[in-house]
């Protein structure tokens, strides 16, 4: 979708160079290319800096070179071979992503940023690009977890909208990296809820509310607890209108949905990852499918639940059942997803969930295990463990007050 008035592109950053950050990083770079009239050319990938010895599996890897007998900088290396060898070794990069070290200088200007960090990291990162980015910018959130404080539980994308004053959709799905980075056919749903104030073309039923960052005005002098001050997209921008946010993301490999409940598309991403930690403990006890379906079960009923309690003016229970955020992330969590790995390994080998990341995860974190300490805390500011209980008994087995073996107990209901 063009508009008339419209002569600037997009210039897009990926925030994040992980497994997931680097196969967001290709595939969009592949669709701002195919439309150059929306996307500036070159997407540039923040890279989080680190020394990295090229393993002698990798197929750059040559004894003569000074590549495989020095360590190197993960960046330079990036630009250089036009591929993440450590976080996704194997797959070719288009030419047109760019790494840069510097965390500011890679958002220079752009106009929309991908974040895809660990959720742990998202506040620091947010604090160091606060007054730095184009106060115009909109971002996506591809990060899975929640932010939980005194005042409450936020969302990721309401932490990353709060601290930058910018709206912020979110991005998530039945999504194994390593499978879209090979182009195996997968999908995803979108959350964009387009500003009133950004968009020239009809905003879908819902909008703006089920944002969860309130659209005010600039001249509301006080901002609510969960507002930004939005800045209008200039309209010599073309419009964010899911048109063209749908254009960033859909492939022939990777197929998107668009909708606009952003609090759906966010809780199911985070919640999911402690339903697959579940799956993963019943599993490495050997009991088998019926066991890991029934633990489904119970934590998809309780995803539910969570949304409709907490974010009821803008949750909606079709999110979580029709969307690949839903069901179909848990369906894809509890069968090969790292958390679900990690949790059978934990219970296999008798070692705590922590020695297991540390040993098999190359440098990266779960996110169920944050995420299931993260909602702990805020059921328990709430009073209401007991109402989720396989959100608090996970929690319970991480923290050594019950074992894998007590779950059926523990989920079952009170009567």
């Amino acid at each position: 979708m063009a508009t008339l008035g419209a002569h600037k592109k997009h210039k897009v950053t990926i925030v994040g160079s992980g497994n997931w950050g680097t196969t967001m990083a290709k595939l969009v770079a592949e669709n701002v290319t195919a439309n150059p009239t929306l996307f500036e050319e070159t997407v540039s990938v923040w890279v989080y800096e680190e020394d990295v010895t090229l393993p002698k599996e990798s197929r750059h890897f040559d004894p003569g070179s000074e590549l495989a007998t020095k360590p190197q900088k993960l960046s330079e290396l990036f630009n250089k071979l036009h591929e993440n060898v450590k976080y996704l070794p194997g797959i070719t990069l288009p030419t047109n992503v760019v790494a840069n070290p510097d965390l500011v200088d890679s958002c220079k200007d752009s106009t929309i940023l991908v974040f895809v960090l660990p959720h742990q990291f998202i506040p620091r990162v947010c604090d160091q690009l606060a007054g730095k980015i184009v106060p115009f910018a909109r971002a996506i959130c591809c990060t899975k977890g929640v932010d939980v404080g005194e005042k409450g539980i936020r969302l990721m994308s309401e932490a990353i909208g709060m601290r930058l004053n910018i709206y912020c959709g979110a991005l998530s799905g039945a999504n194994i990296a390593t499978e879209i980075a090979q182009e195996k056919y997968s999908e995803t749903t979108v959350a964009y809820d387009p500003p009133p104030m950004d968009s020239r073309a009809p905003t879908p039923n819902g909008s703006p509310n089920a944002s969860m960052v309130d659209l005010i005005s600039p001249s509301k002098p006080v901002p609510s607890e969960r507002s930004a001050r939005l800045k209008a997209l200039p309209i010599e921008y073309p419009p964010l209108a899911h048109e063209n946010v749908r254009k960033l993301f859909h492939r022939p490999y990777f197929h998107v949905r668009i909708v606009d409940d952003v609090a759906g598309v966010s809780l199911g991403g985070a919640l999911k990852n402690i339903i697959a930690l579940a799956a993963g403990f019943v599993d490495g006890l050997g009991w088998g499918d019926n066991a890991k379906a029934a633990v489904m079960r119970v934590g998809i009923l309780e995803m539910v639940k969570f949304g409709k309690e907490f974010f009821p003016d803008s949750c909606k229970t079709s999110t979580f059942t029709e969307e690949s955020c839903g069901v179909a992330d848990v369906i894809t969590s509890c069968m090969g997803g790292r958390n679900f790995r990690c949790a059978k390994m934990s219970t296999q080998r008798g070692e705590s969930i922590y020695e297991i990341e540390q040993k098999e995860l190359n440098g990266q974190k779960l996110q169920g295990t944050s995420t299931a300490y993260e909602v702990n805390s805020f059921l328990k500011q709430q009073g209401l463990e007991s109402e989720f209980p396989l959100f608090t008994a996970v929690y319970n087995i991480l923290e050594g007050n019950a074992k894998p073996q007590d779950l059926p107990e523990l989920i079952e209901p009170k009567s």
